[in-house]
């Protein structure tokens, strides 16, 4: 089940940057997570089985610029590889197709995981080493609506 996220779901969220830490997030970037949900948040969602959030992301929005961001990602290590980030990506890119608003999708991800975005659709438009931490690269990526 894919539901909004709730400031009560923080600490299960954190829990699951945690568990991708050291592989998709560098940890010095739970800071920004943390103010992210706190001050950054407009649309993010859960994804819930069997009470247990496993996956997490969020969509910003840049109206000036015809631009929606997805971010924060997600997805509980052991449930990797079993269609949930598909389908949490699916999610938000049905509720921005319905966004007349918008007109280009973005992704800011490292080189741990721009493979996944290229499945889905998104285009590398460029790289920028050592971007998020040492070691972890901006892949910045786009898909026109």
């Amino acid at each position: 089940m894919i539901r909004r996220y709730s400031h009560k779901d923080k600490i299960k969220v954190i829990d699951l940057f945690r568990r991708n830490t050291p592989k998709y997030f560098d940890p010095s970037e739970e800071f920004d997570l943390e103010n992210y949900l706190l001050r950054e948040l407009e649309d993010y969602f859960v994804f819930e089985k069997n009470s247990e959030i496993i996956g997490a992301g969020g969509i910003n929005y840049f109206p000036e610029e015809k631009l929606a961001r997805i971010s924060w990602d997600m997805i509980e290590p052991n449930s990797q590889g079993k269609g949930i980030g598909r389908e949490l990506i699916q999610y938000r890119m049905n509720l921005l197709s319905k966004n007349h608003a918008v007109e280009i999708v973005m992704v800011r991800t490292s080189q741990h995981a721009y493979k996944f975005y290229e499945k889905v659709g998104f285009e590398l438009e460029k790289v920028e080493r050592d971007f998020w931490a040492r070691n972890f690269h901006l892949y910045q990526m786009k898909m026109t609506k």
